[in-house]
């Protein structure tokens, strides 16, 4: 379908119409432009700490073991010249350009009301893709560091603003405490109703344990060594009625809560989750790098990035959940099964597909890789 677009009316080159400016209007001009740089001049105030679209230059400046174990440390960052940093709300992550070039994301577990430190938690994986392990090698105190936002794709909505629930209760496992932090932070401070439950391995490998237990009868800890494996019942303790959940953590433990949460009538849940998501109606696709023509086979249980890293392991990505944008590839052959929610009507009309939850319609995708 062909649509004609209006052509919108240009303003006057001058005062009167002509085609061009007049002498009357170069001087006027002139004396304005001179009057605005001068204005400018003496009201410029100090811009704030954003550099090429979000792109925020800090440093490490503190370096913390939270977990006994020595698997989770936290770090805080602030800007080279202490300025103020963007604001965020709980929930929300960084994405963090590492010296190796890995772009990670992590959530923000500091006090919001700070506005000149970040703080992120990180638990080392030793068999992972390379990003926590570089966290805890790599990033020294003094470390300078990039990173991209915050952006929040877990807020926090209280109750009587956005949420119709009358009280709070939160649900963490191990590195999953670190969004709930500044949540649980804000309900206590704004004498929100809230219970919390905070379950792990053992007490030595829960992170922050002394400030969540700061807290009092409000929170509860459970560990496996001591407890046994939660159930939904335990994990949700007291909630009934016009209660919003919020849980994070392991995906097996988020599927028990929502599994017992959607037979829990005036309940809400909100969720997070560290890992990428279980492939859904999935089946058999052949991928084709078409820079090195290497042809990759994904099985149906398996995402198609996961086998791009499998043979160029420094393929950018960070989020595998589909909104962080960081894995788009343009495809070059082939119908796209789009699962994110990210990506414009535009962008995908261009062919763009984010591999680390997309697939394909048919059986054979080409990429630009």
């Amino acid at each position: 379908m062909n649509v004609t677009r209006p052509v919108p009316a240009q303003p006057p080159l001058d005062l009167f119409g002509k085609g061009r400016a007049d002498r009357a209007t170069r001087v006027l001009d002139a004396i304005a432009e001179t009057r605005l740089r001068w204005t400018t001049l003496v009201n410029r105030k100090e811009p704030p700490a954003r550099v090429d679209d979000r792109r925020i230059p800090l440093v490490l400046v503190e370096r913390r073991v939270e977990a006994h174990d020595t698997d989770v440390i936290s770090l805080l960052f602030t800007a080279p010249d202490g300025r103020a940093l963007p604001e965020w709300r709980p929930g929300a992550h960084l994405d963090i350009e590492l010296p190796s070039g890995r772009v990670r994301q992590y959530s923000l577990c500091g006090d919001p009301a700070d506005r000149h430190a970040y703080r992120i938690a990180v638990r080392r994986i030793p068999d992972g893709l390379g990003g926590s392990v570089e966290v805890h090698q790599s990033l020294k105190v003094g470390t300078p560091v990039v990173v991209r936002g915050p952006r929040n794709a877990f807020p926090f909505v209280l109750p009587g603003h956005g949420s119709s629930a009358a009280r709070v209760h939160f649900v963490a496992g191990g590195i999953g405490i670190t969004p709930i932090l500044p949540m649980i932070r804000m309900a206590d401070g704004l004498g929100v109703e809230w219970s919390m439950v905070y379950v792990g391995r053992s007490r030595d490998t829960i992170p922050f344990l002394s400030e969540v237990e700061s807290f009092g009868d409000r929170v509860t800890v459970r560990t496996d060594d001591e407890h046994g494996i939660p159930d939904a019942a335990a994990l949700l303790s007291g909630v009934g009625p016009d209660t919003s959940v919020y849980c994070c953590g392991p995906v097996v433990m988020t599927k028990v809560i929502a599994d017992a949460v959607r037979d829990m009538p005036g309940v809400e849940m909100y969720s997070e989750r560290f890992s990428a998501p279980p492939v859904v109606d999935g089946k058999p696709i052949r991928v084709t790098l078409a820079r090195s023509g290497e042809t990759l086979d994904v099985p149906a249980d398996k995402s198609v990035l996961e086998e791009v890293l499998k043979a160029r392991p420094d393929s950018p990505y960070s989020c595998r959940q589909g909104f962080c944008r960081t894995c788009k590839v343009r495809v070059l052959t082939g119908d796209i099964d789009h699962r994110d929610t990210v990506l414009t009507a535009d962008e995908r009309a261009a062919g763009d597909m984010l591999i680390c939850v997309s697939r394909c319609d048919g059986d054979r995708l080409v990429l630009d890789l």
